[in-house]
């Protein structure tokens, strides 16, 4: 009897042992596109906002030519409609002037010429005769969702700003599992009395590289989701080469890639100087287009001139 019994334990734990090697599997971990093996760094939040700070400190200026998808909906609808092969020279200098060209595709005339000091910006359209002035911050949305794109919004994400100790408060999170491997810097701000999530500054653990920057209104909804890769070194300071700005309230985002970068190279006053071309027609953001600031009449313009 006890032979009995000590044969069937034996055999109850030898099947125990065969049904959990066969219920058992390693499994590799992979994240994005990066190689089984994979060492994750580690930082603490000064290190992470030095960084921040550090390549935000490096760039003075840059002309860039580049890429660009404009592209109109939203993923929460369901549908976005992407416009390829738009050509573009962007011009930047601290703190916040901007110039950006666009081109139409294949026949490389100009769609849009728009320039900014920060505060007030000025847009040339061509096919519309059309040149309109205005702050930089969008008051009445147009219908047609890319004459909502305003300089800010490639302000805010071609470079991300250092966090201002003095007036924000950042809270860092590390957010690793088996699909992600990322540190993220909560930025919070003082509104009217109350603390709000100002945006998030996700960095990656492979690199530390900045992948991520989510920037957000006073209730917290996303204003701009800009996500970086392909960082790569121009002129010796690393930038990423795609850029991809999604603006989801105003259903439209752009995708920016770098094809030729010149960085901290001087750019003249000049460059960022727009001016009204003779025989076009004159919008002041708040009034329709041909009216003057002053009275709200049909501005008087020169014709342009004959060829």
């Amino acid at each position: 009897m006890e032979l009995r019994r000590a044969a069937a334990a034996l055999t109850l734990a030898c099947s125990f042992l065969l049904l959990t090697s066969c219920l058992a599997r390693r499994r590799v971990i992979t994240r994005g596109k990066s190689a089984p093996t994979q060492t994750l760094l580690t930082a603490a939040k000064a290190d992470l906002l030095s960084r921040i700070a550090a390549e935000y400190e490096s760039i003075g200026s840059f002309s860039a030519t580049v890429d660009m998808v404009p592209s109109v909906g939203s993923a929460i609808k369901g549908r976005i409609t992407e416009y390829k092969d738009v050509r573009a020279f962007i011009l930047f200098r601290k703190p916040e002037h901007i110039r950006i060209v666009g081109l139409y595709p294949v026949v490389r005339n100009t769609a849009f010429d728009m320039a900014s000091n920060g505060t007030q910006f000025r847009l040339y359209i061509p096919s519309k005769n059309r040149f309109v002035e205005g702050p930089n911050e969008l008051t009445a949305p147009s219908p047609n969702k890319l004459e909502n794109l305003r300089p800010g919004v490639f302000l805010d994400a071609l470079l991300v700003t250092p966090v201002d100790a003095n007036k924000e408060i950042s809270v860092p999170e590390d957010f690793t599992d088996e699909d992600n491997a990322a540190y993220i810097i909560h930025v919070l701000r003082n509104h009217a009395g109350q603390l709000t999530l100002a945006r998030n500054i996700w960095f990656d653990r492979l690199n530390l590289r900045v992948v991520r920057q989510v920037i957000f209104d006073p209730s917290g909804e996303i204003m701009t989701d800009a996500r970086y890769s392909e960082w790569q070194n121009y002129n010796g300071v690393p930038f990423p080469k795609v850029i991809d700005i999604n603006r989801p309230k105003d259903e439209y985002g752009v995708v920016i890639t770098v094809v030729k970068m010149d960085l901290n190279k001087p750019i003249a006053d000049d460059k960022f100087v727009l001016t009204q071309p003779d025989g076009t027609t004159l919008q002041v953001l708040g009034t329709k287009p041909g009216q003057s600031k002053e009275t709200g009449e049909p501005q008087a313009h020169t014709p342009a001139p004959r060829q």
